[in-house]
Protein backbone atom coordinates (compact mmCIF):
# COMPACT_ATOMS: atom_id res chain seq x y z
CA UNK A 1 0.00 0.00 0.00
CA UNK A 2 2.59 2.27 0.61
CA UNK A 3 4.66 3.63 -2.41
CA UNK A 4 8.58 4.81 -2.28
CA UNK A 5 8.65 8.35 -3.90
CA UNK A 6 11.31 10.34 -4.67
CA UNK A 7 11.51 13.78 -5.63
CA UNK A 8 13.40 15.16 -8.74
CA UNK A 9 14.07 19.24 -9.03
CA UNK A 10 13.45 20.78 -12.46
CA UNK A 11 15.06 23.82 -12.90
CA UNK A 12 12.83 25.36 -16.40
CA UNK A 13 13.03 28.22 -18.85
CA UNK A 14 10.04 29.84 -17.66
CA UNK A 15 7.26 29.17 -15.07
CA UNK A 16 4.44 29.09 -17.30
CA UNK A 17 5.34 25.59 -18.29
CA UNK A 18 5.60 24.32 -14.88
CA UNK A 19 1.84 23.57 -15.54
CA UNK A 20 2.37 20.95 -18.18
CA UNK A 21 4.99 19.20 -15.75
CA UNK A 22 1.99 17.60 -13.73
CA UNK A 23 1.61 15.21 -16.37
CA UNK A 24 5.42 13.81 -14.80
CA UNK A 25 4.09 13.00 -10.95
CA UNK A 26 2.55 15.29 -8.31
CA UNK A 27 3.67 19.07 -8.06
CA UNK A 28 4.78 19.74 -4.44
CA UNK A 29 6.23 23.56 -5.35
CA UNK A 30 6.93 26.30 -7.87
CA UNK A 31 9.43 29.12 -7.05
CA UNK A 32 8.80 31.79 -9.37
CA UNK A 33 12.20 33.77 -8.81
CA UNK A 34 14.56 30.52 -9.01
CA UNK A 35 12.39 29.35 -12.01
CA UNK A 36 12.38 25.40 -10.67
CA UNK A 37 9.51 22.67 -9.62
CA UNK A 38 9.72 19.95 -7.37
CA UNK A 39 8.63 17.23 -8.72
CA UNK A 40 7.15 13.44 -6.98
CA UNK A 41 7.02 10.63 -8.74
CA UNK A 42 7.20 6.81 -8.13
CA UNK A 43 10.57 5.60 -7.11
CA UNK A 44 10.60 2.86 -9.78
CA UNK A 45 9.87 5.27 -13.07
CA UNK A 46 12.28 7.79 -11.37
CA UNK A 47 15.25 6.84 -14.43
CA UNK A 48 12.65 6.82 -16.68
CA UNK A 49 11.22 10.06 -16.01
CA UNK A 50 14.72 11.92 -15.65
CA UNK A 51 15.33 10.97 -19.35
CA UNK A 52 11.91 12.43 -20.35
CA UNK A 53 12.04 15.59 -18.79
CA UNK A 54 15.97 16.24 -20.11
CA UNK A 55 14.77 15.84 -23.78
CA UNK A 56 12.24 18.73 -22.77
CA UNK A 57 13.05 21.93 -24.45
CA UNK A 58 12.02 24.07 -21.82
CA UNK A 59 13.94 22.07 -19.05
CA UNK A 60 17.87 23.36 -18.27
CA UNK A 61 18.60 20.63 -15.86
CA UNK A 62 17.39 17.81 -13.71
CA UNK A 63 18.93 17.14 -10.32
CA UNK A 64 17.39 14.06 -8.44
CA UNK A 65 16.88 14.08 -4.48
CA UNK A 66 18.91 11.96 -2.50
CA UNK A 67 16.81 12.27 0.76
CA UNK A 68 15.79 8.34 0.24
CA UNK A 69 18.71 7.35 0.14
CA UNK A 70 20.32 8.91 3.53
CA UNK A 71 20.30 7.28 6.64
CA UNK A 72 18.10 9.00 8.82
CA UNK A 73 18.12 7.17 12.50
CA UNK A 74 21.88 8.48 14.16
CA UNK A 75 23.71 6.07 16.47
CA UNK A 76 25.10 7.25 20.18
CA UNK A 77 23.64 10.92 20.14
CA UNK A 78 23.59 12.09 23.62
CA UNK A 79 21.31 14.83 24.51
CA UNK A 80 23.05 17.55 26.20
CA UNK A 81 22.72 17.57 29.93
CA UNK A 82 21.91 21.22 30.44
CA UNK A 83 19.15 20.90 28.21
CA UNK A 84 18.23 17.54 29.54
CA UNK A 85 18.30 19.40 33.09
CA UNK A 86 16.18 22.04 31.75
CA UNK A 87 12.84 19.76 30.74
CA UNK A 88 13.16 18.20 33.93
CA UNK A 89 12.63 21.05 35.62
CA UNK A 90 9.97 22.68 33.20
CA UNK A 91 11.84 25.66 32.08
Amino acid sequence: MFVERQGVIVYVQSVKQAKSLRRYGHVQYVSKDLKYVVLYSNMEDHEKLVEKLNSLPFVKKVMPSYKPFLKTEFENSKPDKAKEYDYKIGI
